[in-house]
Formats: C-alpha cells, sequence, structure tokens
C-alpha cells in the first residue's frame, strides 16, 4: 500500500491540516509533510502517534501500520477464544440485566452476536432467514420480509439506519432498494428518531441507545456495539412488560 497517499487521505477524512496534526502527534509540520510525499520513512511509533491523533478505529491503525510496513499492533480475536470469556460473560450479564426491554450486540458489520428474550418482540413475524446470530439487523430492519412492513415511520427510521452503515457501501446499496421514496412526517423527528413499531402488545414507541467498549485494545470488543431498546411513553413500558410477564411464564417449567 501506498503510505503517504494512504496518511493523507485519513488526514483529509477528519478536515485536519498538517499543522494541526503535527501538533497532534508531537512533531513538526516539516517532518509530516515529509512524510506524506514519501521524502521521510516514519518509524513504527510515530506511525502509531499519527494513528493516535487522527483518532482512527483500531482496525484502521492497523491498516495504518500495515501500510507502512509494520505488523499490525492490535490483536483480533474471535469471541470464541478463552481470553474473551468475560467479555462474553459482560454481556449475557448486560443483555440479562436490560429485560424487560430489547437489547442486542452486534458486530462492525451490524450482524448479531448476541440478544435477550425481549428482542424476540421486535422480530416477530419477520422471516426465519433474517433472524437469530450472524444474520444482519441493518437488513431485518428495513428488508420488506423483515420489520419493514410493520415500522410505522419507515422513512425516518430508514434515514437513521442507512446513515448508520455508510462506511458499509455494498450493504447501503442493498438497503436502499428496500426503502421507498418517502418523506419524512413534519413534527415527527422531536429530540430523537423514535422506532414507531406494531406489535402484538399494540403499538410500540422505542428509543435507542449505544453502547461500546470504551477501552478496548483488541479489534473484535471494539467493534462491538450493545444496541438497547427504551421505551418513549408509559403505553411502550407496559406493552414491553407485558411481555416479558408472557415470556418468563410460558418458559416456566411445568409440574
Amino acid at each position: 500500500m501506498d503510505f503517504p497517499r494512504t496518511l493523507r487521505a485519513c488526514r483529509a477524512r477528519r478536515h485536519l491540516s498538517q499543522l494541526d496534526l503535527a501538533l497532534r502527534a508531537g512533531t513538526t509540520q516539516r517532518h509530516l509533510s515529509f512524510i506524506e510525499s514519501g521524502r521521510s520513512v516514519p518509524g513504527r511509533n510515530m506511525v502509531v502517534r499519527l494513528a493516535e491523533s487522527l483518532e482512527l478505529s483500531l482496525r484502521e491503525r492497523n491498516e495504518l501500520l500495515l501500510a507502512a510496513g509494520y505488523a499490525p499492533a492490535y490483536p483480533e480475536s474471535s469471541l470464541d477464544d478463552p481470553a474473551l470469556a468475560p467479555v462474553r460473560t459482560a454481556i449475557d450479564h448486560i443483555l440479562r440485566g436490560h429485560l424487560p426491554y430489547p437489547a442486542l450486540v452486534v458486530d462492525r458489520r451490524g450482524d448479531l452476536v448476541a440478544a435477550n428474550t425481549a428482542f424476540d418482540l421486535i422480530t416477530e413475524g419477520a422471516a426465519a432467514e433474517l433472524v437469530g446470530p450472524g444474520t444482519n439487523v441493518y437488513r431485518l430492519a428495513l428488508h420488506p420480509d423483515g420489520l419493514a412492513p410493520r415500522i410505522l415511520n419507515l422513512a425516518e427510521w430508514a434515514r437513521h439506519i442507512l446513515a448508520r452503515v455508510g462506511h458499509l457501501e455494498e450493504l447501503r446499496a442493498e438497503l436502499t432498494r428496500y426503502v421507498p421514496d418517502l418523506e419524512p412526517g413534519a413534527g415527527q423527528l422531536g429530540f430523537a428518531v423514535p422506532l414507531h413499531l406494531r406489535s402484538a402488545y399494540g403499538e410500540l414507541r422505542l428509543m435507542t441507545t449505544v453502547t461500546t467498549f470504551a477501552t478496548a485494545v483488541d479489534v473484535t470488543l471494539a467493534e462491538l456495539k450493545l444496541e438497547a431498546f427504551l421505551p418513549a411513553d408509559p403505553a411502550t413500558s407496559e406493552a414491553l412488560s407485558a411481555a416479558a410477564g408472557a415470556t418468563a411464564l410460558a418458559q416456566a417449567p411445568t409440574t
């Protein structure tokens, strides 16, 4: 890979001047100019400092190191790796703790890693091939055999989803084909874009939050996202509690 070109592209995406980046990285504009022109070859530590100063993701930092001819600095483990057993335990604990509200964990592409039982209310009626571990939750949201027919504010929600997958060009192109050419309703956005969803327990209005492992130094862990749904009104809270109660009753052992 062409390291000088890669570095310039990263800096341009961050809208930083050479001077801005040089000051952040603790070097001079002259030295950075020489690096970006290929007249100077940076050491490994300088590449790491530049990557950190550009606030690149761990995956992007590894890619920048590879472009400079150095080995990656951050491991990329499988979630099945024994070293990540505490992470799996933490994920299970967080998902259960969020009940009776739906919550799920996805990877960098939006593929489902895990979900709690309340998420079943979100996915009810969706085609089997769109649901379950390894399937893509963004595809589930907008596919005509997924949630789309039950989403009452599809135009607003679709724009939210498409913005989330802007870095995944192929997936975004696919999802765009599913989205009707609708205009957002006037006065519908408020302070956040809710998911307004038809369900067996009535209409749900849900807000979403996203949580990450902020101190992760493993690529896989850094890219995991915990997406939690919260009720946006009392009726939704009551509906989710009722659904959770019914699920618990159905799963209770019989005597």
